[in-house]
């Protein structure tokens, strides 16, 4: 009895996920809100709901209804929805089609350098860079190209408007007072602050970015919130091992749709919500180192795009994800080592803190 007790919240939050998204996704499929992928490996993907992360959002709430007298989880829970609703604002921007991209396919028999992507024969790619349409014009000359379809790109927020929403969300946990200036024995003071403040904007891009393939982002931050739960409990913060719970609850509710094929996606309304409620629990709660390590995996795909985009290494395709895709390893082997690598990560950690 003690036991189920105590995995109260994720119970309750795993239901309460299961039986909210197909309300959710029957709504969004009504209402045509639904992705056109860009990559061209996902084009079956059409037509399936996003801006799913609306179920994971209720059943956060309904925890927070249940467990309203957990202070740490009622500001968590605040963060979270201000976060959802920024990322909702993304969403429906998304919605608007900025422009058509050419989509090139290699008719020669052998490999052409399209921008910064070597196409072998028969291989088809959007043709999206600077560089790549520059290419493109005198490939078609040559014969060794043709346009085969043109596919629409959605608008997006610069990405200063995003840091900048992003900081935003961070300044409603900063305000609410609740902030320790003690983290991890240390006395940080004022520092406590920034440390906030980064903590949420790299936890919703490190959860946006993996967010590109069917359960990677949900199964992920389920395993890795599932793990600062146990970690939250084993040192005795129960109040956080609650938000957690409830959190990694959350996330396998929604796996239940958004496992390979997934029948409906999070979009950045659900991973701006996971990433948000992920930071600021592990900041209320004191528990940030273990909680950085526990997303190891998100944090280096968000290193190695960055690393990528100031031209340090050069990847096929960005993120990850999609260059090991590119290389031909399957969306499902993809998913798993993901979910896998993070699995091994935080047993790892808990073992580790347990032997010492």
């Amino acid at each position: 009895m003690d036991f189920l007790i105590t995995l109260a919240p994720w119970l309750i939050a795993f239901i309460a996920v299961v039986l909210f998204t197909p309300f959710v996704r029957n709504t969004l499929i009504s209402a045509n809100i639904t992705d056109n992928p860009i990559v061209s490996e996902h084009s079956h993907k059409k037509g399936t709901p996003t801006m799913g992360g609306l179920a994971i959002l209720l059943g956060i709430l309904l925890i927070m209804s249940i467990y309203y007298q957990n202070k740490i989880l009622v500001i968590t829970v605040g963060v979270t929805l201000v976060a959802s609703i920024i990322g909702l604002f993304d969403d429906l921007l998304g919605l608007k089609t900025k422009e058509f991209q050419k989509v090139a396919k290699n008719i020669s028999n052998h490999n052409v350098e399209l921008g910064r992507l070597k196409l072998k024969p028969g291989e088809e790619a959007r043709v999206a860079t600077p560089k790549a349409k520059k290419d493109v014009d005198e490939l078609l000359k040559q014969n060794k190209l043709e346009i085969i379809r043109e596919i629409p790109i959605k608008s997006e927020v610069t990405e200063r408007q995003k840091i900048l929403s992003q900081i935003m969300i961070s300044l409603f946990l900063v305000l609410s007072g609740a902030v320790p200036y003690t983290l991890s024995g240390y006395q940080v003071g004022y520092f406590a602050i920034p440390i906030a403040i980064i903590g949420v904007i790299g936890a919703i891009n490190a959860v946006n970015l993996i967010d590109g393939m069917d359960g990677l982002a949900s199964g992920v931050m389920g395993i890795a919130s599932l793990a600062c739960a146990i970690f939250s409990f084993l040192t005795g913060r129960l109040e956080i091992s609650v938000a957690f719970l409830a959190l990694s609850g959350a996330c396998f509710g929604f796996l239940v749709f958004n496992k390979i094929p997934a029948s409906i996606f999070m979009g950045d309304t659900g991973s701006f919500a996971l990433g948000g409620f992920y930071a600021a629990a592990a900041v209320l709660g004191d528990v940030i180192i273990f909680a950085v390590i526990a997303i190891a995996v998100p944090i280096i795909s968000v290193i190695i795009s960055l690393m990528h985009r100031s031209g340090i290494i050069k990847l096929p395709v960005e993120p990850l994800h999609h260059t090991l895709h590119y290389k031909g390893l399957s969306e499902g082997k993809i998913v798993a080592l993901y979910w896998l690598s993070t699995l091994i990560i935080c047993s790892v950690a808990l073992y580790f803190y347990m032997l010492f």
